[in-house]
């Protein structure tokens, strides 16, 4: 079996079509359909930031649905729910606070769906279809980290099938909470604090304190922080060059190939680790959409296996 891992989309459906046609699925007129032997797999951050929302998600579920592929949700869905439910306990509020920095990053979904509206809603219960994470016999995939004791904090709450309910969602969205913690960890990434008075302005210009590491790494505890950060040099510029990172709670506990997206890498793409592919290559942006094609009879994971798209 040959899964091809297709990287954060974010709405463009231009660059989705011309990968998905580079890697031999054909459009029968209603969905696109998978060469023999083959499966399409979203790793996740459909939504947002792109200008063809709903026929980005048009294309994916039809696929979803017809079983020409399978798909994890990724950040920007899970707030989505959270944007657009609102908090028991202030029924004037929301899980997820409408402060502009939110909803600006919401626009081009809600843009294209109006908030509150049937269409709207309609999209909202397909996002619950996505489980936060997927396990094959041969892999493993999810769109940020690969943490099963994070997972274990979340079982309880999920259905059998690992996909959020509405429980889920209200507790994962209290930052009080060890469900919070979890979701952050599967759904964005492993963060360490930055020493006191330390801080980083993100790509979208909020300001940040913690960042994130490179988890894949085989030793995050008491190593210099400029060495196991997931960060633009930017972003370190502020970090003391001998700051050292605190105790990090983290292990990774499976020896199969772990599929993630989220980390917005660019250059040419490579594997991660002998163990972990990102396939996210900032698509949502200028960058190419791309896919790692993971071929079940031969596990080994090398560079050689991506293939990226770009409208010329």
């Amino acid at each position: 079996m040959i899964y091809d891992i297709i990287g954060d989309i974010h709405g463009q459906a231009d660059k989705l079509i011309g990968l998905l046609t580079k890697l031999g699925y054909q459009f029968n007129g209603e969905f696109f359909v998978a060469p023999p032997n083959q499966q399409a797999i979203f790793i996740g951050d459909l939504v947002d930031r792109g200008s063809k929302q709903l026929a980005t998600l048009n294309i994916v579920f039809n696929m979803i649905d017809n079983q020409q592929a399978l798909a994890v949700m990724g950040n920007h869905e899970y707030n989505a729910l959270a944007y657009a439910t609102p908090d028991p306990r202030d029924p004037n509020e929301y899980l997820r606070s409408h402060e502009p920095k939110h909803t600006l990053q919401h626009q081009a979904f809600l843009g294209e769906v109006g908030f509150g509206t049937d269409l709207h809603y309609f999209w909202l219960e397909r996002f619950y279809e996505l489980p936060l994470w997927l396990e094959l016999e041969q892999a493993c995939f999810v769109h940020a980290c690969w943490d099963t004791h994070a997972m274990s904090v979340l079982k309880p709450h999920l259905t059998d099938d690992n996909k959020l309910t509405k429980k889920a969602l209200q507790l994962s969205s209290y930052k009080s909470t060890a469900e919070f913690s979890a979701l952050e960890r599967v759904l964005k990434g492993v963060e360490i604090r930055l020493p006191d008075g330390v801080y980083f302005f993100d790509k979208e210009q909020n300001q940040r304190k913690n960042i994130r590491v490179q988890w894949w790494l085989s030793q995050l505890s008491n190593q210099p922080i400029h060495q196991i950060a997931r960060a633009t040099q930017s972003d370190l510029a502020s970090v003391p060059i001998d700051a050292l990172s605190e105790t990090v709670d983290f292990e990774l506990t499976t020896k199969k190939p772990i599929f993630v997206g989220h980390y917005w890498l660019v250059d040419t793409p490579n594997v991660l680790s002998e163990q972990v592919v990102c396939v996210d290559y900032s698509a949502g942006g200028s960058g190419f959409l791309t896919a790692y094609r993971f071929d079940t009879n031969n596990p080994i994971l090398s560079a050689d296996n991506f293939v990226q798209f770009q409208p010329s």
